[in-house]
C-alpha cells in the first residue's frame, strides 16, 4: 500500500516474536501502523534490514535518508546490532546512547536504543526502558512502582525519574509452559478463566508462598479427585503464579500505588490481583506509551545526527 504522504521518520518496536512499525509525519501524526510476526528470534543478522523494508519500503522517500528509531530485542547480542546496556541507577536511554547501524539501503538511518542492566541482583531489560521513557514524558520526575506485565514481567522502582532497581519475573512464561507442556495441561484445557478462583488463589499463595509447588500439583489432583472444572483450574493456576510473584516482590517495591504499563488481558490479571490484595493500580496503554518513548528519542534526532 503506497501513501501519498511520506514518512518524516519511522518508529520500530522489535520484540522477540513480533515487529511493530509506525510511520510518522513531521507533526508526529501516525501515517501508518504495520505489524509482522518476524521477531528477533526468527531472524539472522542479515535478515533484519530486508524484513524491515518489506513493511516500510513504500513509505520511504526516494533519495532521502529517513531516521528509523528502534527499541527492543533488535539491539540484543543476537539481534541486528548490539546496543550496550545502560546500568542502574539511570534515567531511560536517549538517542545519544543509541547504536547506529550501517545499512545497505541509503534511505535508512537506523538508531537502536539500548536496554538497561542491573548488576545485583543480575537483571536486564530491552524495550521496556522505552515504555518507561514514554511514561515519564507525561509523568516527569515520577517516584513509585511501575509494573510492565508480559511473558517476562518487569517491576521497576522509580525515584525522581530515575530507574533505581528492577526485577523480572517469568510468571507468563511459566504459565505458558505449564498449560502446554506439563501434566497440568489436562486440567486447564479451557479458553475461559474463573475470576473467583483466580482471586482466591492470589490471596492463598500470598499467605503461604512456600507452598506454591504443592499447590500447583493440587490443581491436577483436584481435577481427578473432585472434578474441578477446567476454567476453575485455569483461574487457579494463573492466580497462584501471579500471587507468588507479588509475594516475591512486595518487600522490595512499594505496592501502595502501582502504574501498570499495559491494558491487555495480562495487565488486567495483575490489576485484579493487586486489587484483591488491597493495592491501588492504574492501567495505561502500552503501545501508545512505547510510541511516546520512541517519539521522545526522535525529538533529539537533529542534535545527534
Amino acid at each position: 500500500m503506497s501513501l501519498q504522504a511520506k514518512a518524516d521518520w519511522i518508529a520500530v518496536d522489535w520484540g522477540t516474536t513480533n515487529l511493530r512499525v509506525w510511520a510518522l509525519d513531521s507533526r508526529g501524526d501516525v501515517l501508518a501502523h504495520r505489524t509482522s510476526g518476524k521477531g528477533m528470534s526468527s531472524l539472522a543478522r542479515d535478515e533484519f534490514e530486508p524484513t524491515l523494508l518489506t513493511l516500510i519500503d513504500d513509505i520511504l522517500v526516494p533519495g532521502v535518508e529517513t531516521p528509523v528509531i528502534v527499541c527492543g530485542m533488535a539491539g540484543s547480542r543476537q539481534g541486528w546490532a548490539e546496543a550496550p546496556y545502560k546500568s542502574t541507577p539511570c534515567t531511560p536511554p536517549e538517542l545519544k546512547d543509541a547504536t547506529i547501524v550501517e545499512t545497505a539501503d541509503r534511505r535508512l538511518d537506523v538508531h537502536i536504543l539500548p536496554g538497561i542492566k542491573q548488576a545485583d541482583p543480575a537483571d536486564v531489560m530491552r524495550g521496556e526502558e522505552t515504555q518507561i521513557a514514554g511514561f515519564l514524558a507525561a509523568n516527569a520526575g515520577h517516584s513509585g512502582t511501575l509494573c510492565l506485565p508480559g511473558t517476562h514481567t518487569k517491576w521497576v522502582a522509580m525515584r525522581n525519574g530515575v530507574v533505581e532497581h528492577f526485577r523480572t519475573c517469568m510468571s507468563g512464561e511459566l504459565f505458558a509452559l505449564l498449560t502446554r507442556q506439563s501434566v497440568l495441561r489436562h486440567s486447564v484445557d479451557s479458553p475461559e478463566l474463573d475470576e473467583t478462583a483466580f482471586e482466591n488463589a492470589v490471596h492463598e499463595v500470598t499467605q503461604r508462598p512456600q507452598a506454591l509447588a504443592a499447590s500447583l500439583f493440587g490443581i491436577r489432583a483436584s481435577g481427578l479427585v473432585s472434578g474441578m472444572p477446567a476454567d476453575t483450574a485455569r483461574g487457579r493456576l494463573s492466580g497462584l503464579l501471579i500471587g507468588a510473584e507479588i509475594a516475591a516482590v512486595r518487600d522490595d517495591f512499594d505496592l501502595a500505588s502501582v502504574s501498570l504499563l499495559g491494558s491487555d488481558h495480562i495487565a488486567k490479571a495483575y490489576h485484579a490481583a493487586l486489587g484483591k490484595l488491597g493495592h491501588t493500580a492504574s492501567m495505561l496503554d502500552a503501545a501508545s506509551i512505547t510510541l511516546n518513548g520512541l517519539a521522545l528519542a526522535h525529538s533529539t534526532y537533529s542534535k545527534v545526527s
